[in-house]
């Protein structure tokens, strides 16, 4: 079962979670869901599923063609599966730390960085063009062996299992748990814009990753979601290609190639802090 499939059998889980999230919030006196903001996550959802659909048959059909040529074969069976499953978990981890790293990638992911809450609606708001740039890392596995369709289904699941771990009404677990999962306490951190937070816990299955690569941190000082400087519109358009508009006018202004080529591969620590924004921001209407 293709991924899009799958996460489209899920949106019903998905709308029962995020109901329950915003009773306990509301029962704890925290309200979890602003109308405005829930409605730009809904948004980027949206477009995100529409490109999916479109893209998605080409992603899997080219799988198709390079695993014809593959270098090895893992053979079938539940083994092959986890092992699947624990390699796309790493490409993630090397795509998603790439995304925060190089402003190109950082246009796509920085929708998913862009609302100021945490809650499952956020997990939801995921870029347009984000199935394009995560296609840059992936084409290799057909290559290497592993089954298109068995990538499609572990990705599925790797994917889903990402949505839970974006709430606050759930605290810390299980020592052991929280040493090998990634858990809401982990990626809390990596939704803050806390100085101490910034470019950490990229893993989205397996914290491990983040503790071997020297990329963990421990939830300690409370999390203040959002961007360095937060994007203040709920505009569509503007939270899924705002980046992307800032990118490519800088590009044009360039003075030289090479200043144009960095604009696009050097980190977007400098970059992404220009307001794209729209001064229409109203206060925010409460769930």
């Amino acid at each position: 079962m293709r991924e899009i499939g799958l996460e489209t059998l899920a949106l019903p889980v998905f709308a029962l979670l995020m109901s329950g999230e915003a009773v306990v919030s509301a029962m704890r006196h925290h309200q979890a869901y602003a109308l405005r903001d829930f409605a730009g996550s809904m948004s980027q959802l949206l477009m995100n599923a529409v490109v999916k659909l479109a893209f998605d048959g080409v992603v899997v059909g080219a799988h198709l063609f390079l695993f014809q040529y593959r270098l090895f074969d893992w053979g079938r069976g539940p083994l092959q599966w986890l092992v699947t499953l624990v390699v796309l978990d790493f490409i993630f981890y090397v795509y998603h730390r790439a995304s925060h790293r190089s402003r190109f990638l950082w246009a796509a992911h920085v929708v998913h960085h862009s609302s100021e809450r945490m809650n499952f609606g956020t997990a939801l708001r995921q870029s347009p063009t984000g199935p394009l740039t995560r296609a840059l890392f992936y084409w290799p596995l057909p290559l290497l062996g592993f089954d298109p369709i068995v990538i499609a289904s572990a990705g599925a699941v790797a994917t889903l299992y990402g949505f839970w771990t974006h709430t606050e009404q759930v605290g810390r677990l299980w020592a052991p748990l929280e040493w090998l999962f990634v858990t809401p306490s982990h990626h809390r951190v990596h939704h803050g814009a806390n100085p101490e937070y910034i470019d950490t816990n990229y893993a989205n299955l397996l914290i491990v990753w983040d503790r071997l690569f020297g990329s963990f941190a421990p939830e300690i000082a409370p999390v203040r979601y959002g961007l360095i400087r937060n994007i203040r519109t709920f505009n569509p358009f503007v939270i899924g290609f705002g980046e992307w508009a800032s990118l490519f006018r800088d590009m044009t202004r360039s003075k030289s190639k090479a200043i144009a080529w960095h604009h696009w591969i050097d980190p977007p620590d400098q970059s992404h802090l220009e307001t794209y924004a729209s001064p229409e921001l109203a206060s925010e209407a409460e769930v």
